[in-house]
């Protein structure tokens, strides 16, 4: 087994994690969805532009849990299983519990200032109203943590699957024919089937659990990572056709619920999609550099904290008509990448928060 860094898979985590700060700048503005969000703020008739969140809103998370996947093999070649929960409990379940208290429920606040649910709330006798709004406060600032949440259970589960298994199954999944990585695609949108929570949609576990034991069992693989590279353009080729598919069949409607997210478009696009990026930077970014690694750096706090900067313009700026359009859409981006990395900065150097908010534990001198 080859334990030499996959540095391919940091450089996919920092560069999605950029087109997820760039895609929430355009949701927070979109005409389709605006449950939570300011909607439109332009005098278009149609925001065209809002293609863009269909064009990689199917992909965006998948590539994710591939990518945990594989790290999750990487991680556990050289580690056990106690270690493996010891680590990931640290690293995301603690930000997403403890950290809720202590730092994300400011979040939670612009969510629900955003969606006008504390006039709603006030509404009802004291005490219910205080304790209705302070639920709802720290409910709502999960956020984006979400992900970091359902990723811990998924790898919580994978443990138990490691007992059962006892390495069978990842002996004959590292052989993978070529054939059979397209064919994947079947059992994927199976899976979109089951364990959707009904309210907030994000929460796909079936559907996310495939991604991640592909990530885990399949393209953790070498020989399986050799052939991906060389069959790029092929994959490149077919996300491509299923985008234009999925933008001009569903332009206008709310692509993140069913039926169209348990579609078979949906989830063929999201999985191509996804292998078109794993190869693509299988075999054209796998290096580093100082600014690569600077990025990867950063890639945690751009992923935890560029919500509450676009949330802050969407909420102190935008929602009151401060500025016009085409000022809003940049100045939200810029507040998303200086809130991550600020967040970061400062919270990653205050000890025993840095541990709650982030999961880093104590730093070796």
């Amino acid at each position: 087994m080859n334990n030499q860094r996959k540095h391919y898979l940091d450089n996919i985590r920092w560069v999605v994690t950029l087109v997820v700060v760039l895609y929430h700048v355009f949701y927070m503005y979109n005409a389709e969805i605006i449950a939570g969000v300011v909607g439109k703020i332009t005098n278009l008739d149609v925001q065209y532009f809002d293609a863009f969140q269909y064009m990689v809103y199917p992909w965006l998370m998948p590539i994710f849990f591939i990518v945990s996947g594989i790290s999750s093999k990487l991680y556990l070649d050289n580690h056990t299983g106690k270690e493996f929960a010891k680590d990931r409990t640290r690293r995301l379940l603690v930000p997403t519990t403890i950290g809720l208290l202590t730092f994300q429920f400011l979040q939670g606040i612009l969510n629900i200032q955003l969606s006008d649910a504390y006039e709603t709330m006030s509404a009802i006798p004291f005490p219910g109203n205080l304790i209705g709004i302070t639920i709802a406060t720290i409910l709502s600032g999960v956020g984006v943590l979400w992900y970091m949440q359902l990723l811990w259970l998924i790898c919580m589960i994978l443990l138990l699957i490691r007992v059962i298994e006892k390495g069978r199954l990842l002996k004959v999944a590292e052989k993978t024919p070529i054939w059979l990585v397209f064919l994947f695609a079947i059992p994927v949108w199976g899976a979109g089937q089951i364990l959707n929570t009904p309210i907030i949609v994000v929460y796909r576990f079936g559907f996310y659990l495939a991604f991640f034991l592909l990530g885990y069992f399949v393209f953790s693989s070498e020989q399986v990572m050799e052939k991906m590279k060389k069959l790029f353009p092929v994959f490149a080729g077919i996300a491509l056709a299923l985008c234009v598919a999925f933008v001009v069949l569903y332009f206008g409607e709310n692509y993140a619920d069913k039926p169209i997210n348990r579609g078979p478009l949906y989830a063929a696009y999201a999985y191509f999609g996804s292998l078109a990026i794993l190869s693509g930077f299988a075999k054209f970014f796998d290096f580093r550099n100082s600014f690569t690694a600077w990025m990867c750096k950063h890639s945690l706090g751009l992923y935890m904290f560029h919500y509450l900067g676009i949330s802050a313009v969407a909420l102190f700026i935008a929602k009151k008509g401060l500025l016009p359009a085409g000022v809003i859409y940049p100045l939200s981006l810029l507040a998303g990448l200086a809130a991550g990395i600020g967040f970061y900065e400062i919270i990653s150097r205050i000890p025993v928060y840095r541990w709650t908010v982030l999961g880093i534990k104590k730093m070796k001198k």
